[in-house]
């Protein structure tokens, strides 16, 4: 008679647990559900005929600086340089494509700053100068670039994997919460049995 009772009330605990899970990582998560949702949007009408506004970015200035010779050794070199000397901490480092001797030097291209403040540079190998740009974002390009991790910095990404994993969970206790007590059925004829097969339908075409 005991046991019989005790499974309904494990039940019933799992499920009081699974809400408060799914309410607490809900909270956390929902300004960052408002952001990435409203930024996602705006990003993914970026393109066509009648393109949705991204914000902007507006030059602010441009800097020729004297690149010593121990900076133009490699691109490591040049973003220790810019580091040290400038303050500018390049958060990308991208190098040209292997060339062939017969070509011109190789070129680097490297960028840094905020969400608001931007900072690029086109560097040819071996130049005695180099021009670094300098732009201002507007708050919506600001957002924009947060939805992409770039300008944030480590506390960013930190709080943006945070999200993901607040993201994951709110769907995994969701799912389990829904899915209580219907059938196998019930399920692939519900909402989100549709779900998974318009997503299939869109996704077949798209990876194929």
């Amino acid at each position: 008679m005991h046991t019989a009772a005790a499974a309904p009330r494990r039940t019933s605990t799992g499920y009081r647990w699974m809400r408060r899970l799914h309410m607490w990582v809900g909270a956390w998560g929902a300004l960052a559900a408002l952001l990435y949702g409203f930024t996602g949007l705006v990003m993914n009408h970026r393109l066509g005929d009648r393109p949705w506004p991204q914000g902007k970015s507006v030059e602010a200035a441009r800097v020729v600086l004297a690149v010593p010779t121990q900076a133009r050794t490699s691109a490591e070199a040049l973003s220790l340089w810019l580091r040290q000397s400038q303050q500018l901490d390049a958060r990308s480092i991208r190098k040209g494509p292997p060339r062939g001797r017969d070509a011109g030097p190789e070129q680097w291209n490297l960028s840094g700053g905020n969400v608001r403040a931007s900072w690029s540079l086109q560097y040819t190998s071996g130049a005695a100068e180099v021009v670094v740009r300098h732009d201002r974002q507007s708050w919506l390009a600001a957002f924009n670039r947060l939805h992409k991790a770039v300008g944030g910095g480590a506390a960013w990404v930190l709080l943006a994997d945070s999200f993901a994993l607040g993201m994951v969970l709110l769907g995994l206790s969701g799912l389990w919460m829904w899915a209580r007590g219907r059938s196998a059925r019930q399920i692939a004829v519900s909402a989100l049995g549709a779900a998974v097969a318009a997503l299939a339908l869109v996704l077949g075409p798209a990876l194929h």
